[in-house]
């Protein structure tokens, strides 16, 4: 269709060298071409819409994977342990500076993620667990990695300790806060359509109101 419009052009274009300066386009075919891009552009923007938000969510899983993998180093390095007992004052932000060390390509912060190229950090006081998260601007997802290995201690402050967050849970007014399970183990979760980025804090996720609470089975939600 847009070819032939483009054809038609062409035509005009050429007959104007003959008939004079009066020779154009009528009104009919100009509002033609117009509804064709209008057409084309309500095609394409959703189709652009959606491509993007895919992406931004892909990219705050990279992340928290790529998070992880530093972090699992790090657990290791410090004796199976989430903290360094070897430094005095150790706590969730000397954790944080050292995951930034490691792996300076990712923003990590012990507040809310916010954005997409953010992680944010939560360490259990003891060394037990661990909380990472990753928010979608976009798509207003909010990602979640929990791991709890079992070692050195069972962590039992929030975000853990309680009855764990039931799949499918919807937030209320407010927002409701997340409660992981204390048992050992990987835990995949996303915050699904919560566009409050605040709520995407690794020490206190919350559900906010209308939003949903996922699981994923040995892996990231679809």
């Amino acid at each position: 269709m847009l070819s032939s419009a483009i054809d038609r052009f062409n035509e005009k274009r050429r007959a104007s060298g003959s008939e004079g300066d009066d020779a154009g386009f009528t009104l009919i075919e100009l509002m033609v071409v117009l509804l064709i891009l209008a057409i084309l552009l309500a095609i394409a923007i959703p189709t652009f819409l959606g491509v993007t938000k895919s992406a931004n969510d892909r990219a705050a899983q990279s992340n928290i994977n790529t998070a992880f993998t530093n972090a699992k180093a790090l657990y290791q390095q410090y004796g199976q342990s989430y903290a360094n007992s070897n430094v005095t004052g150790w706590n969730n932000a000397s954790f944080v500076s050292s995951l930034a060390a490691a792996e300076p390509a990712v923003n990590f912060t012990a507040n809310n993620s916010g954005s997409t190229g953010t992680v944010s950090v939560w360490t259990d006081s003891g060394g037990g667990g661990l909380v990472l998260a990753s928010y979608s601007s976009s798509s207003k997802n909010c990602w979640l990695f929990v791991d709890t290995p079992g070692s050195p201690s069972t962590p039992s402050s929030a975000p853990w300790g309680g009855t764990p967050t039931s799949n499918g849970t919807v937030g209320g007014a407010g927002g409701t806060n997340v409660v992981f399970s204390q048992n050992q183990g990987e835990v995949f979760a996303e915050i699904k359509g919560d566009g409050t980025a605040a709520d995407c804090v690794a020490s206190q996720p919350k559900i906010g109101n209308g939003a949903t609470y996922q699981l994923g089975n040995g892996g990231f939600p679809s």
